[in-house]
């Protein structure tokens, strides 16, 4: 069995908690984009890895990559352009918190299962009782009332998000290389700049400074530095430990689509949030 020593175990789980509510609060910054700027799904994830790669291209340049981090990079790259564009497009057909809630609901199965099998993590109770907690507060969540316009397509796109971050983080936890670094993200907009072309890549909009500000913080802080303390921490937190905590991102999309986007508050959706924290707080007493 591996053993973690205490003081990078707890700083993994403190990057991977930060990284999950920076995304939780990235998601609610892009379904507002998608409703005021006139940008799709598309063409909001192209800007998310713009800014990135523009952002870490300005930064001092380290020793040149060999070819196995170079194509390290690009699956990376892919991987990130395939499930953050599903789940933007989850977020604005089915509404930010079921996008986002069915997005991350997927996680602890499909990570706990797969670093079982694949990578030989022992699922310990205290990580099965997590997991059942998680479980049970995703079904009370994703029975509340969607607020997009196409909810079975909304679904959809995030059972495929939910698939290739769960991959993300098996890759990376079996000694991939995944990082978020300027390879990753130029492939990512690579990817998807032909499609955001035909999308429409630029804002129709008349606040140009609140939509160049919001592009700017979706590139930097739930992209550029959130997925780079999730890497971080994944080199010391197991998958399954890793995937329950980014339950945290739901939870926070939740409560900022209550409170800002006039999303609907049910007794299911304060139930299910209750039962994600519980499942935060039998692992973090591991």
């Amino acid at each position: 069995m591996t053993s973690y020593t205490a003081v990078p175990f707890r700083h993994g789980l403190l990057s991977i908690s930060a990284a999950a509510v920076a995304w939780g609060v990235g998601g609610a910054v892009a379904a507002l984009l998608m409703r005021t700027s006139g940008l799709g799904p598309v063409a909001v994830c192209c800007w998310r890895f713009g800014v990135a790669a523009l952002c870490l291209a300005l930064l001092p340049s380290r020793a040149p990559q060999g070819g196995r981090d170079r194509w390290a990079a690009v699956l990376t790259g892919l991987g990130l352009a395939v499930s953050q564009c599903a789940y933007f497009g989850s977020v604005h057909y089915a509404g930010l918190g079921l996008g986002t809630l069915i997005t991350i609901g997927a996680g602890p199965v499909l990570t706990s299962l797969g670093g079982h099998r694949l990578l030989g993590e022992r699922l310990t109770g205290r990580a099965a009782a997590a997991v059942a907690l998680a479980l049970g507060g995703l079904a009370l969540l994703v029975a509340a009332p969607a607020a997009g316009p196409r909810p079975a397509l909304g679904v959809a796109l995030a059972v495929l998000a939910g698939a290739g971050q769960s991959g993300l983080t098996l890759w990376a936890r079996g000694g991939g290389s995944a990082r978020a670094g300027t390879g990753a993200f130029a492939t990512g907009l690579l990817c998807l700049l032909p499609f955001a072309a035909l999308q429409g890549a630029l804002p129709s909009t008349g606040q140009p400074a609140l939509t160049g500000g919001a592009l700017l913080f979706l590139g930097t802080v739930p992209t550029l530095l959130a997925y780079r303390w999730y890497f971080s921490g994944l080199t010391v937190v197991p998958g399954t430990t890793a995937s329950v905590l980014v339950l945290l991102e739901p939870a926070t999309a939740a409560v900022i689509g209550v409170l800002f986007l006039g999303e609907p508050l049910t007794a299911g959706l304060v139930a299910g949030s209750a039962l994600l924290l519980a499942a935060i707080a039998v692992l973090a007493r591991a």
